[in-house]
C-alpha cells in the first residue's frame, strides 16, 4: 500500500501563487507517475498535472503555462506550484499515483486539500 499526504492549499486572492506537496510513504517502490487532480462542488474530478518518474510533464489546457509540477525522488514527494490563480481554481486538490505506476485509471489517492481563489 502506498499513502499519499498532501499540505499546501488554503485561500489566496487571483493572481497570487500556492504550492502544493505530496508525500509518499509505504510501498513506495512501486510508484513511477505521481500526478495532481482537482474537483470544484458539483463537477467532475479532473487531471491537472501530472509527472512520470523520467520527468515528463503533462498539463491540463487550462493551467498551462500557470502551474508546474515537479518531484523530488529522494524525498518521494511531488509538488504543484500554482502560479497566476483564479477564481475557477478554486476546487480540493487530491495528489494521486497509478497503483501498477504507469496507467491511471486505478490510482493511490490522497484525502485531499482545499485551494480556494478569491476574486
Amino acid at each position: 500500500q502506498v499513502q499519499l499526504v498532501e499540505s499546501g492549499g488554503g485561500l489566496v486572492q487571483a493572481g497570487g501563487s500556492l504550492r502544493l506537496s505530496c508525500a509518499a510513504s509505504g510501498s513506495i517502490f512501486s510508484i513511477n507517475g505521481m500526478g495532481w487532480y482537482r474537483q470544484a462542488p458539483g463537477k467532475q474530478r479532473e487531471l491537472v498535472a501530472r509527472i512520470t518518474g523520467g520527468a515528463y510533464t503533462d498539463y491540463a489546457h487550462s493551467v498551462k503555462g500557470r502551474f508546474i509540477i515537479s518531484r523530488d525522488n529522494a524525498k518521494n514527494t511531488v509538488y504543484l506550484q500554482m502560479n497566476s490563480l483564479k477564481p475557477e481554481d478554486t476546487a480540493v486538490y487530491y495528489c494521486a499515483a497509478p497503483r501498477n505506476g504507469y496507467t491511471w485509471d486505478n490510482n493511490y489517492w490522497g484525502q485531499g486539500t482545499q485551494v480556494t481563489v478569491s476574486s
